[in-house]
């Protein structure tokens, strides 16, 4: 397998989509067809997204092939070159990779080698389930099992930032409760402008530091460049 794992497609300033640019075309070298995933944005919207991304992916010379405009979007998987889950809400995301059986078909064609390019959502379904998504549960998926394509989970636009006045609970507060209840899975908070390279049973870190959650012990910083092993050892 190989996974292009995002924490966010664009950084505030910034154009759309241009930090992870470079890493997105060194990823897509050789495609020919990319397969977008849409769902996580409102119905209504999914057209104007898939656009929005075509004016990314073209000019890297890719054919993106819109799946919610698709009949049979299983089918129109088969004859991708990639897959690219966009960002948006996880659970909606969630609920129509369901509803259409992509969740199983993107699953089995990733692991048989089909490239996946995943962005904050997009990112959270390649984890065992969407439980460390930062969004609001505006629609109510079957499961929230996801695509386990990784073994552990991320937290993306992760940050220990918090809202001066605000009483609400931090990110670290909010993963302890997940730890605490799954004590025997790992999370990672991605940083905003990070990714993670998924490969040959590697995991680079690429931009930022990155925070790993285990029950139990102090969260540890991994600094960017750093390669570790699935299970997130050195």
């Amino acid at each position: 397998m190989e996974l292009l794992l995002l924490s966010n497609s664009t950084l505030p300033g910034e154009p759309f989509f241009q930090w992870p640019l470079e890493h997105v075309r060194t990823f897509f070298a050789g495609k020919k067809r990319v397969a977008f995933a849409a769902y996580a944005a409102p119905e209504a919207q999914r057209d104007a997204y898939a656009a929005k991304m075509n004016e990314v992916f073209g000019p890297l010379g890719v054919e993106l092939v819109p799946l919610h405009a698709e009949g049979d979007p299983a089918a129109a998987l088969k004859t991708a070159d990639a897959v690219a889950v966009g960002g948006g809400n996880s659970f909606l995301l969630l609920r129509d990779l369901y509803r259409t059986g992509l969740v199983k078909a993107i699953a089995h064609r990733v692991k048989d080698g089909l490239p996946y390019l995943g962005w904050s959502a997009g990112s959270n379904v390649a984890c065992p389930t969407i439980m460390t998504t930062n969004d609001m549960p505006i629609v109510e998926p079957p499961s929230l099992k996801a695509m386990h394509l990784i073994p552990f989970q991320i937290n993306p636009h992760y940050t220990e930032a918090t809202i001066p006045g605000h009483g609400g609970e931090s990110r670290d507060q909010r993963i302890a409760e997940f730890l605490a209840l799954n004590p025997n899975t790992t999370v990672v908070g991605l940083r905003e402008g990070s990714l993670l390279h998924v490969r040959e049973g590697r995991v680079e870190l690429h931009g930022h530091d990155m925070k790993l959650f285990r029950a139990g012990s102090e969260a540890v910083e991994i600094a960017a460049g750093s390669v570790l092993r699935m299970d997130l050892r050195g």
